[in-house]
């Protein structure tokens, strides 16, 4: 029996997060609801923060109103407080985000917190969603570096990681949010974890700055690890981290697994159609490298099609 990996879809939240210009309500939707086409099924759809700190994110109710009502789903929001988990149960959601970065100046830079305060965060909304029967990932967010302090040390991940298992989420996000990482430092934070703990506790959100998140998801693989995080055409980018740019593409991610003999359940040919709308609804040019070869592709076989062709006998 072929094996399974799980993808969760971010772009609708972490890719348009830091997008330059607005995107609308219903491109928004046409993007889900191209995505669902292609048979993701884990879906994080917005983010219930305040309007002016994200402003992409601004229509976060209006989103989830609009979203295929479908069994098959799992929909998921990024809450930042109570207030946005509040927000986010109001909604409807029966799942939702924190996000725990590692440093005290990540933290402040992104929530207007010191690391001790936004764990403190996370645990009311850990606290209020138990009571509520709503489950709860935790973003370990600036995991392998963060993007003021540099790199991260192994065992404050791990540190925060138990916290967090400890305090009740049912996700832990080993979150590379600058793309600073590489595959040793993976197999370094993993590896004790695994050796304590569920590897289905924990999923990989890998940026691709530097062009290694393909080599980081397959040594979490070795690892143990069956949950990754991507982004539809390479989206992403935190309006907090600069320099950070986009997730993973969820076409390079699923092509790298279906050539390896694992099932994602996503439709390539789908999936690459879906690049389009959101290049179209960004206004910019995306795509990860099985979106750039397959379009080189299309383009020779377009050449060869209209060459002049040689009649000779």
């Amino acid at each position: 029996m072929t094996e399974h990996i799980r993808i969760t879809e971010v772009g609708l939240r972490d890719g348009l997060q830091n997008q330059p210009h607005p995107v609308s309500t219903d491109g928004k939707l046409e993007l889900a609801r191209a995505l669902i086409l292609a048979g993701v099924r884990q879906l994080e759809t917005a983010s219930f923060v305040h309007p002016k700190a994200v402003p992409q994110m601004a229509d976060a109710a209006e989103i989830t109103a609009g979203l295929p009502v479908d069994a098959r789903m799992d929909y998921m929001a990024l809450v930042p407080n109570l207030k946005g988990y509040e927000r986010a149960r109001a909604a409807g959601y029966r799942r939702v985000a924190v996000v725990l970065a590692s440093t005290d100046t990540f933290n402040l830079r992104n929530i207007k917190m010191t690391r001790d305060e936004a764990e403190a965060a996370c645990r009311d909304v850990l606290a209020a969603a138990k009571n509520d029967g709503v489950a709860v990932r935790a973003y370990v967010s600036g995991a392998l570096a963060c993007p003021y302090d540099g790199p991260t040390p192994v065992a404050v991940v791990q540190q925060l990681c138990e916290r967090m298992i400890a305090a009740g989420a049912v996700d832990i996000a080993i979150s590379d949010t600058i793309g600073a990482g590489n595959p040793r430092q993976i197999q370094q934070i993993l590896t004790p974890l695994l050796r304590e703990h569920d590897p289905a506790l924990f999923s990989l959100h890998l940026h691709d700055t530097r062009g290694t998140a393909l080599a980081m998801a397959w040594a979490g693989l070795e690892c143990g690890v069956r949950h990754f995080d991507a982004s539809v055409g390479g989206l992403g980018g935190c309006p907090f981290a600069p320099g950070a740019t986009g997730n993973v593409a969820t076409e390079d991610l699923v092509h790298l697994f279906h050539g390896a003999g694992f099932d994602t359940g996503i439709d390539l040919d789908r999936l690459y159609d879906a690049v389009a709308i959101a290049e179209r609804i960004t206004a910019q040019p995306l795509g990860g490298r099985y979106t750039q070869w397959r379009r080189s592709q299309e383009r020779r076989a377009q050449a060869t099609a209209c060459a002049p062709q040689d009649n000779r006998a």
